[in-house]
C-alpha cells in the first residue's frame, strides 16, 4: 500500500527515520529550493530518491487538498511494529519501560499531538487498536509535524488483551480519567515500568479498559471546565511521567 504524506516537517522527518520506502518526493513547480527544503532535497539526494515537479494544482489533488505547504511524498505504508518490539528498545536504553495506550482515540489531531508529545517525552512506544479507532495516516503525520516517523507504533486487534501483555511483562497500567476514586496524578507513583492509558474523546476509558488499569489518576480541574482535550490531558502526564523519573534518576 502506498500513501501521500504532505507538509515539509513530515517528509523530512521520514527521510530523516528511513523507516519508509521513499518512492518519489513531489515538488509543486517554482518552490523556493532554500532552508529546510534544500534539506530535503539533500536528504533524498542521498537516497537517490526520484524528484518530480508538479503543478500546484496537481499537488492539491494529490494531498487532498491539504496544506502540502509544496512539497509530498509517495511512500510505502507506515510501518507498525509490535509491543514485543516497544519493550525491547526501552530496556536497551536502561529505563523502566514507558508505553503510551490509546483507548479508541478517533482525532487524528489528537492521536498527531500525542505522537509529537510522546516523541518529545521519550515514550518507547505507543498502543492503539486497529478498528474504531484513528491509525497513523498522513493527516496524524501532518499533525504531529513528522514526529510519527521516529515513534514506534503497535497496532492491535484487542486493547484489553495487550493490557494483559503489559502487565505480564511487569509493567503497571494507569489510567488518566477524571473519576471520585482516581489519585491526583502528581501524588500517584509513575516512576517503575508504566503503560499510561489515555481514553477516547468525549467517553474517556471504555469500562473494560477501566476495569483492567492497576490504578486511575487525574488532572486537577479549577476552572469552569470540567475536563482537558485528551491530546492536552495525556502530553501534561506524559511529562509528569518524565519529572518523577528525572528525580528519581537523581536521588
Amino acid at each position: 500500500m502506498r500513501e501521500i504524506l504532505y507538509g515539509r516537517q513530515p517528509v523530512r522527518e521520514t527521510l530523516r527515520a528511513g523507516r519508509r520506502q521513499i518512492l518519489r518526493l513531489l515538488l509543486a513547480r517554482g518552490i523556493s529550493t532554500t532552508g529546510i527544503v534544500a534539506e530535503i532535497l539533500s536528504l533524498a539526494r542521498a537516497d537517490r530518491v526520484l524528484v518530480q515537479e508538479l503543478d500546484r494544482g496537481e499537488l492539491d489533488k494529490l494531498s487532498g487538498d491539504a496544506n502540502h505547504q509544496g512539497i509530498a511524498a509517495e511512500v510505502s505504508a507506515y510501518p507498525y511494529t509490535e509491543i514485543a518490539e516497544i519493550l525491547e528498545g526501552g530496556r536497551r536504553a536502561g529505563d523502566a519501560p514507558f508505553v503510551l495506550l490509546l483507548d479508541h482515540l478517533l482525532d487524528p489531531q489528537n492521536l498527531g499531538s500525542l505522537l509529537r508529545s510522546a516523541d518529545a517525552a521519550g515514550v518507547d512506544g505507543i498502543v492503539l487498536p486497529g478498528r474504531r479507532a484513528a491509525g497513523v495516516t498522513p493527516a496524524a503525520v501532518r499533525a504531529s509535524a513528522g514526529a510519527a516517523e521516529h515513534v514506534l507504533v503497535a497496532e492491535v486487534t484487542n486493547l484489553v488483551r495487550a493490557m494483559e501483555q503489559l502487565k505480564g511483562e511487569g509493567l503497571w497500567l494507569a489510567g488518566l480519567e477524571a473519576t471520585p476514586e482516581a489519585q491526583d496524578y502528581s501524588q500517584a507513583d509513575l516512576t517503575g515500568p508504566l503503560g499510561l492509558l489515555v481514553g477516547s474523546e468525549g467517553t474517556g476509558l471504555a469500562r473494560l479498559v477501566k476495569e483492567r488499569c492497576d490504578f486511575l489518576i487525574k488532572l486537577p480541574m479549577l476552572g469552569h471546565v470540567e475536563s482537558l482535550n485528551a491530546a492536552v490531558a495525556g502530553a501534561i502526564t506524559l511529562y509528569e511521567v518524565r519529572r518523577q523519573r528525572s528525580i528519581a534518576a537523581q536521588s
